[in-house]
């Protein structure tokens, strides 16, 4: 998953700082998700999934297709 997180990140040519901001939390904190030194909360994982165009279930690694599923 962390591994994932920094991808998407780079993919999107974010910095940390960038994306802590947009997340609005500091940037220790993210440093630490994106290194796998803290587990990331579902809310976060809800920001950086809408932040990407992505799904939780990719960013966690249930999924290998980057594009979500159309919602019903």
């Amino acid at each position: 998953m962390f591994k994932r997180v920094k991808e998407l990140r780079k993919l999107n040519k974010l910095t940390q700082k960038e994306i802590s901001k947009k997340l609005q939390i500091s940037l220790s904190l993210y440093s630490r998700y994106e290194n796998g030194k803290k587990d990331i909360p579902i809310y976060i994982l809800s920001k950086l999934a809408k932040e990407y165009s992505t799904s939780i279930d990719y960013i966690v690694g249930d999924t290998d297709e980057i594009t979500p599923h159309a919602s019903i």
